[in-house]
């Protein structure tokens, strides 16, 4: 069997996973497994389900390192069940054929391969940190806008006066609303403040 494995940090609406999905079908992926976790997650549901699968003789075919894995431990991990199952691993043109003894230029190209993934995983954590530290410095207010009277919808606005008589609890309140208790407590601050 020959199982495809394809991963995205973000959802389906901010990032197209299609592209490595197409990719794996080309490179003779039969049965294709795909995710939105990131890569420096170690439980993951997809990729455990490859892992769990998989038997003597089978493929795992991915895209590039970074999307199996952004840690070293988990790659040498894998790299250590394909020895012991004799799979044959295929990361973009890399093929690591794990059915006979592991060529061992071929195992340490693999983990340089992710000592890179891991670092590039490392420096764009460190460029975020840096640049929210830059924008907090020039007085930006990051985090959710505030929220303002106006940004009440206008159910909540329009039954205010029965919550205020106690003729409605703030349970029954938030039901007839459609919302969350916690968001409706947001918005009577907000009524009440204003």
């Amino acid at each position: 069997m020959t199982y495809g494995y394809a991963r995205c940090s973000t959802n389906e609406t901010k990032q197209d996973i299609d592209r490595q999905k197409r990719e794996l079908r080309k490179m003779g992926a039969t049965e294709i497994y795909f995710e939105y976790e990131s890569g420096a997650t170690l439980n993951r549901p997809e990729l455990n389900k490859i892992l769990n699968h998989v038997r003597h003789g089978d493929t795992i075919i991915t895209t590039e390192v970074s999307r199996i894995t952004r840690s070293l431990k988990q790659l040498c991990d894998i790299i250590e069940l394909c020895k012991m199952r004799n799979l044959k691993l295929i990361i973009g043109t890399l093929i690591i054929d794990c059915t006979g003894p592991m060529d061992a230029m071929t195992e340490a190209m693999l983990k340089i391969m992710g000592v890179f993934a891991e670092l590039e995983r490392s420096m764009t954590i460190e460029r975020i940190q840096s640049g929210l530290a830059h924008a907090k410095a020039k007085g930006v207010r990051l985090g959710r806008p505030r929220l303002s009277v106006r940004d009440i919808p206008k159910k909540v606005t329009e039954t205010f006066n029965l919550y205020r008589s106690g003729q409605l609890s703030k349970s029954d309140y938030a039901r007839l609303c459609g919302i969350s208790r916690p968001t409706l407590y947001k918005y009577i601050a907000l009524m009440t403040d204003g």
